[in-house]
């Protein structure tokens, strides 16, 4: 858990880089390309790591399944941890004069990039849950055609 709390970690803070940058670049036209993130969203975005438990109840649902529950967990997140920061007088972000937010902690247009990230959080805390029941998938398909082509 340790080690994929420091990934999920890392996975977030270079998410959260890439996306300022270029929201930074497309706003201003500044070519340097400079984001910028918060030391307090190491573990904020650590935390996807406890996605395991919930990843592997939904290993066998479709896409849309599975990225909708991420995204709601990444919106309950941010929305709980922004609270808090906020009541410490610490919270690196405010969204209260973007449409769509609630109570300037969470904005609804950002649900395709939670979505999104969910999915790629997935990947790394889950990965060996779906890789493992997609090679079961495989062979019961394998036992399936040996089956009806024996008959």
């Amino acid at each position: 858990m340790e080690n994929k709390f420091i990934k999920c970690g890392l996975i977030g803070w270079t998410m959260e880089l890439f996306a300022t940058s270029l929201s930074n670049y497309r706003r201003s036209g500044d070519r340097r390309m400079m984001g910028n993130t918060s030391l307090w969203m190491f573990p904020i975005y650590g935390m996807a790591a406890a996605m395991a438990p919930v990843g592997k109840f939904l290993c066998k649902r479709n896409i849309v399944v599975r990225g909708s529950v991420y995204m709601c967990m990444i919106f309950a997140a941010e929305y709980t941890t922004g609270w808090l920061l906020r009541r410490l007088g610490m919270c690196p972000w405010d969204y209260s004069e973007a449409p769509l937010n609630i109570d300037g902690l969470i904005r609804l247009d950002y649900a395709p990039a939670w979505f999104a990230a969910g999915l790629l959080f997935e990947n790394n805390v889950c990965g060996e849950v779906r890789k493992a029941y997609k090679k079961e998938l495989r062979e019961r398909k394998k036992e399936a055609s040996v089956c009806c082509t024996k008959e």
